[in-house]
């Protein structure tokens, strides 16, 4: 096992954190700037309109989404434990 190995091993663990948090970020990312638009047109500045929203597509992501997510990082999880001995060399 080599330094290649490892970096490699670190890509894609980074690229299931990156993926993992944008699937959560970018549809609340979405919903904000819709919010926000609408806040601008309404003049309406009240806090509760942007955070409910938000905090609704972000539970219902998470619901929709745990199952997926969980066996993703299940199954990287059980690669890496299964070929510790390589990495440790």
């Amino acid at each position: 096992m080599n330094d290649t190995h490892i970096l490699n091993a670190m890509q894609q663990m980074l690229y299931y954190v990156v993926i993992a948090v944008s699937i959560i970020t970018l549809p609340v990312l979405a919903i904000s700037l819709i919010m926000s638009i609408i806040q601008a047109a309404t003049q309406i500045n009240e806090m509760t309109l942007t955070f409910i929203p938000k905090f609704i597509v972000m539970f219902l992501l998470l619901f929709i989404l745990s199952p997926w997510l969980m066996q993703k990082l299940i199954l990287i999880t059980h690669h890496y434990l299964d070929n510790l001995a390589l990495f440790i060399r």
